[in-house]
């Protein structure tokens, strides 16, 4: 059979989750005018910039209106600007007594009223100038297209319920996942001293995980699971991290010093609760209970039972009676 010596280490104190990667932001590009689709300027699953050109709707509807607004402006311009010089005349006839108050009112009146129509003009005309604008859609983020949903030639309808195409942002991007909610003070306490790191190992990246750092902490315990939701940030340089995808989690609250640290396969369970086999000086064996903090990678941390380098049976243990004795191989220490 084979034993493992008891060690002092540093080691982690992480909790491990399964999460779900989404996206960075996401969104849904839809038109806000009506007319044909004349243009598509990407391929579906194309990455696109931001300011990238997508689509364009035919303008030549805009331009006649934004046009038709431009004219109606001049010529209500040109009328306030001969009604504004009158007013100018007429006040110094009526200041000359020549003309009565009721007069110059409505000379002024009409004067305030073109000012009113020509400040509607204006507002027209910029509302026409930016429907036209409208007919050039941009991608407002950097990120991926997703599924092509119109094509040239179709009639798009404004604010349709349908997005044209949806984008996500997957660099950097987004982790979520939950954890028991006795865990929170934890968090709160080593993420308002510094920020906390989270891994995530995925199928494609195998023993290598993506780095980032826990962003976000829920305002309120899901009353249904008892569970805190959290969120963390990765750069995905390699763009590993997919939306949609599931990951599994270690994040990273502090380091523990000192820790005595077993080999977890040493430890057995009883009716009494957890125990080992340690060797004596003679080679025969006693079982002892102790009390275990956590586990990691293969080892455990035990709080109270066992003292640095005491010897502990790691393979046998089923044939094994307390002041047994046994003929052992050691085993690789725990950490080396």
């Amino acid at each position: 059979m084979t034993a493992a010596t008891v060690v002092q280490k540093t080691v982690p104190v992480q909790l491990r989750a399964i999460g779900n990667v989404e996206a960075y932001s996401t969104v849904s590009v839809r038109s806000q005018v009506n007319g044909e689709l004349m243009g598509v300027y990407f391929k579906e699953g194309q990455d696109v910039n931001k300011g990238a050109l997508l689509f364009t709707i035919d303008p030549r509807p805009y331009e006649a209106a934004l046009t038709e607004a431009e004219a109606t402006l001049a010529k209500d311009t040109a009328q306030f600007e001969n009604a504004r010089r009158e007013v100018g005349r007429f006040q110094k006839l009526f200041e000359e007594g020549l003309i009565s108050q009721d007069q110059f009112d409505q000379i002024s009146t009409n004067a305030s009223a073109l000012e009113a129509t020509v400040n509607a003009d204006r507002a027209v005309v910029e509302n026409a100038r930016l429907r036209l604008e409208y007919c050039v859609i941009r991608s407002p983020i950097t990120g991926r297209t997703g599924n092509l949903m119109v094509h040239p030639g179709n009639l798009i309808e404004a604010n349709d319920e349908s997005p044209m195409v949806v984008i996500n942002q997957i660099q950097p991007i987004y982790v979520t996942f939950s954890v028991p909610e006795q865990h929170l003070p934890e968090i709160r306490k080593y993420r308002s001293s510094g920020t906390i790191a989270v891994e995530a190992f995925t199928t494609e990246g195998g023993d290598k995980p993506e780095e980032g750092m826990l962003v976000f902490v829920d305002n309120a315990v899901d009353v249904t699971t008892g569970t805190i939701k959290l969120k963390a940030s990765f750069d995905n340089a390699n763009r590993r991290l997919w939306p949609g995808q599931f990951a599994d989690v270690v994040m990273t609250l502090t380091t523990q010093p000192d820790a005595v640290v077993v080999a977890s396969q040493a430890i057995q369970t009883g009716a009494s609760g957890q125990y080992v086999f340690v060797i004596r000086d003679d080679l025969t064996v006693e079982s002892r209970s102790i009390s275990v903090g956590r586990t990691l990678d293969g080892e455990a941390v035990v709080e109270k039972g066992l003292q640095l380098g005491e010897k502990v049976v790691t393979d046998g243990q089923l044939r094994l009676v307390p002041g047994a004795k046994v003929d052992i191989r050691v085993a690789a220490e725990s950490g080396d």
